[in-house]
């Protein structure tokens, strides 16, 4: 089965309200309501914790053509509440395809909604800024529907890594996934470093770029002790991304701040977000933030320019960034951080997604860079601990 075809409206806090056809779950959700620019790659965007406490709006016109495929989650399951589209795939044509979008949707109760103008709802996110919404195939008036959305919790000030966040330590081992081989860890190196992962809501994509780059990799939880950290033999630390307020996740910032200029450290992200917040800086939330695969971002001291694949609604203030961090990437559109380093520290972190997934590869190489920092900060001890 391809989709659905009851009635289903999305309802914002505002008052606008749009119908459409209803596909996935038989559901009502309340979220803040965003849209994504990416053109592909809807399961790795469903799939990715950062999205957690979202609706999400995907602007291409059609959905679905791919199906679903466990080997295209960023992780276990959806994290997006709900999913809106402009037409729904009447069929499902790629051959590594296990189930369609509709079938994979309800199977994890996350409703969806097609045949929604969705130019229409970009545009007015892009003008009001992205805002609370409900996404509904039950009848229930437009007007409950609205005082739903005004009632549902903002993202500002909402911790929801912590929820997502691993409750112990664990392993990770797998390499990337080869789609033309159907094989993973083929380009993996030998383990070479440590590395702490901090979990703040991470997509698997990136301890899988980290294996591929020699590490072998302990995802540990969002407010893992600094002090077990310094004295677990880890060479580096690596903050993941993840949903939410970064000022508001429970020690992530004490944690960090301990392990600055002690271990190598790269961020991304909410990582990234939360190693300004640890070096002294602010944050603040975004008119509608940065979603999609098409954000050109320029390396200051290089002065080259990466297409990256991006998903925040909060941003580093770059006024705010104390004595010794510098700015090192901008984002052309809009000017807002995109990077910062602590040269002292060998600490450096990136608010673009390097590991895509979907999206452009173009900053794949700031997995080898933290590499390089763990191997200058370690010297000849840069071998993997027993």
């Amino acid at each position: 089965m391809t989709k659905s075809t009851s009635s289903a409206r999305i309802v914002l806090e505002d008052g606008l309200v749009l119908h459409g056809l209803g596909f996935g779950a038989c559901a009502t959700a309340s979220a803040e309501v965003v849209f994504n620019t990416s053109m592909s790659g809807y399961q790795e965007i469903l799939t990715d914790p950062s999205y957690a406490g979202q609706i999400v709006t995907m602007s291409s016109s059609q959905m679905g053509n791919v199906g679903a495929c466990k080997d295209d989650e960023e992780s276990a399951r959806p994290h997006a509440v709900g999913m809106i589209i402009r037409q729904l795939s009447p069929v499902v044509s790629n051959y590594r395809a296990q189930e369609s979008l509709h079938d994979y949707l309800e199977r994890f109760g996350v409703a969806g909604i097609s045949d929604i103008d969705t130019r229409q709802l970009v545009r007015h996110l892009r003008t009001h800024g992205a805002m609370r919404g409900v996404i509904s195939t039950e009848s229930v008036s437009d007007a409950a529907l609205v005082d739903l959305a005004k009632t549902s919790r903002s993202m500002a000030g909402l911790d929801l890594a912590s929820a997502l966040s691993t409750r112990a330590p664990y392993v990770w081992s797998k390499a990337s996934y080869d789609i033309s081989t159907n094989e993973r860890g083929i380009a993996a190196a030998a383990p070479k470093f440590k590395v702490a992962a901090y979990d703040y809501g991470l997509k698997h994509a990136m301890l899988e770029l980290l294996v591929d780059a020699g590490c072998d990799v302990t995802v540990v939880p969002a407010a893992y002790p600094a002090h077990e950290v310094l004295s677990g033999g880890y060479h580096g630390v690596f903050l993941t991304n993840g949903p939410g307020d970064p000022s508001a996740v429970p020690g992530a910032r004490e944690q960090v701040a301990a392990l600055i200029g002690k271990l190598p450290i790269m961020g991304i992200c909410l990582g990234h977000q939360i190693l300004a917040l640890a070096a002294g800086a602010e944050t603040y939330k975004m008119k509608f933030g940065h979603r999609g695969g098409n954000q050109p971002v320029l390396n200051i001291a290089t002065g080259k320019v990466d297409i990256t694949s991006q998903n925040h609604g909060f941003a580093v203030d770059e006024h705010s960034l104390p004595a010794g961090v510098v700015v090192t990437h901008k984002n052309l559109n809009d000017k807002t951080v995109e990077g910062i380093a602590i040269p002292d520290a060998h600490a450096f972190s990136v608010q673009h997604h390097p590991e895509s997934s979907p999206g452009p590869h173009d900053a794949r190489d700031l997995f080898g860079q933290f590499v390089v920092a763990m191997s200058h900060f370690h010297g000849a001890k840069g071998t993997k601990s027993s």
